[in-house]
């Protein structure tokens, strides 16, 4: 029996041995599929303190209960270490390492690079090897295939390699890992066909496409569409706000067309672990080829200017209280890059915070998920904690993440002046009540009085 058919028989009775590197927002998740598919799974994160947390059966990361995560070590199958060595045990290993971009805006794979030495020295011939790290297209065959075959191995024949990109959705409540369809490309025919009979054990769908560089563009298809799309409405706010027109009524008016028209929102800038980061690996891999493309560059120039426009609305709101921004009190509500999760990866919201600091202002957050981050100074932020009469005391509220946990009626009520930058106050009446895409008008004098007492 030759190598194929020796892994393609341990894939399909489940003795085959499961390797996972990386175990945060994509890796846990995944090995949490692969263990309830069947499979024995060895978990491998360099920092210690996540492998003690998984041993002991807290989750670190939201979307996983402890009581997921405890049904997981109960089955006897799940053995996180922070050990390479591990590997050489493995039949089969998903790489979800971070791929984030250097101070320079450029693709930093040393991530990757980092696993691939370890495999080159702990991985045995017929390993089937997948990329799940979002990358430039290429990566899977120049910074692994390519370096494997240093060693004399032939892709196809002694390991076999494929790339099926992550589309995690953190605090997604409707779609995970077990029910997203996932994408998966090969570098032959054998590794495709290996890559099915692993993945299609662990999620509802699974979807081949003809190259590790197809998945690959893929992904970064997926999210420099919704970049593109979110810069356009933000783009349209601006506009709007100039214009002296309700930004979130005109998109609200043009949803109710059944057809050519998707709804996609402005706010205070992108964050995430994909969208700010993947069409910049786009952009940058295709300069190698000579090509410039215009649209993912001017999107990624007018969310970038968000932040300093949610500042500049900021100042005006409190020009119209006789307040400057300097030394005036602002309470931050949300923290986190999206509703109802934890997680600060590029949150525009720090941005946001230091814009205020610097213009002299004294800032303070409430986030219910984000307990806290440290700023540019290296000092630990911590969330203030949910009380009305301290929330009384600022001069603005500036609602940056729209948290369904938020009463949004009873912070209008305490008449402080809002900035709020993803119409999470629709249908909450009050001229104090301040969104983008919406030109600032001036409250009554009477209301002005109110709100400097």
């Amino acid at each position: 029996m030759g190598r194929f058919e020796e892994l393609q028989q341990k894939l399909a009775d489940k003795t085959a041995r499961v390797g996972v590197i990386g175990l945060g927002y994509v890796g846990l998740p995944l090995a949490v599929e692969t263990i309830k598919g069947g499979y024995a799974v060895v978990g491998i994160d360099l920092d210690p303190r996540k492998v003690e947390s998984l041993k002991a059966g807290v989750s670190y990361v939201q979307d996983i209960s402890d009581e997921t995560l405890q049904e997981c070590l109960a089955t006897g199958r799940f053995f996180p270490t922070t050990d390479y060595a591990a590997i050489a045990e493995l039949d089969a290993i998903s790489i979800c390492v971070p791929t984030p971009l250097s101070p320079n805006q450029d693709p930093d794979t040393s991530y990757i690079t980092h696993v691939v030495s370890q495999l080159k020295i702990h991985m045995k011939q017929g390993m089937l090897i997948t990329l799940e790290s979002t990358t430039y297209p290429g990566t899977t065959e120049e910074l692994i295939q390519w370096e494997i075959e240093k060693l004399g191995y032939q892709a196809g024949v002694d390991f076999f390699l494929c790339y099926s990109p992550e589309r995690v959705d953190p605090g997604n409540r409707k779609f995970n890992t077990y029910n997203t369809p996932k994408v998966i490309g090969g570098t032959t025919q054998r590794c495709i066909d290996l890559g099915m009979a692993l993945y299609g054990n662990l999620v509802q769908a699974v979807i081949p496409v003809s190259s590790p560089k197809v998945a690959e563009m893929s992904k970064l298809l997926e999210n420099t569409f919704r970049s593109v799309n979110i810069a356009f409405m933000n783009e349209m706010a601006l506009m709007c706000d100039k214009m002296g027109i309700n930004v979130w009524e005109v998109i609200k008016a043009a949803s109710t067309k059944p057809f050519g028209y998707m709804p996609f929102y402005p706010g205070p800038g992108i964050g995430g672990h994909c969208i700010p980061l993947d069409p910049m690996y786009l952009s940058w891999k295709a300069k190698g080829f000579r090509f410039h493309s215009k649209f993912i560059d001017i999107a990624q120039s007018i969310n970038d200017s968000m932040p300093d426009y949610v500042l500049h609305k900021t100042v005006q709101v409190l020009n119209l209280y006789a307040k400057s921004i300097n030394s005036s009190k602002i309470l931050i509500l949300g923290m986190a890059y999206k509703p109802d999760v934890d997680d600060l990866r590029e949150s525009p919201g720090l941005e946001i915070y230091e814009l205020f600091k610097k213009n002299g202002a004294s800032v303070d957050y409430y986030d219910p998920y984000a307990k806290h981050f440290v700023n540019k100074a290296g000092e630990s932020v911590h969330s203030i904690a949910y009380d009305l009469e301290r929330f009384r005391t600022y001069d603005c509220m500036v609602l940056i993440t729209n948290h369904g946990s938020f009463d949004y009626r009873e912070l209008a009520d305490l008449g402080v002046a809002v900035i709020d930058t993803r119409n999470a106050f629709e249908g909450v009446e009050g001229s104090h009540i301040y969104k983008i895409g919406m030109a600032v008008s001036i409250p009554q004098k009477k209301e002005v009085v109110s709100l400097l007492a």
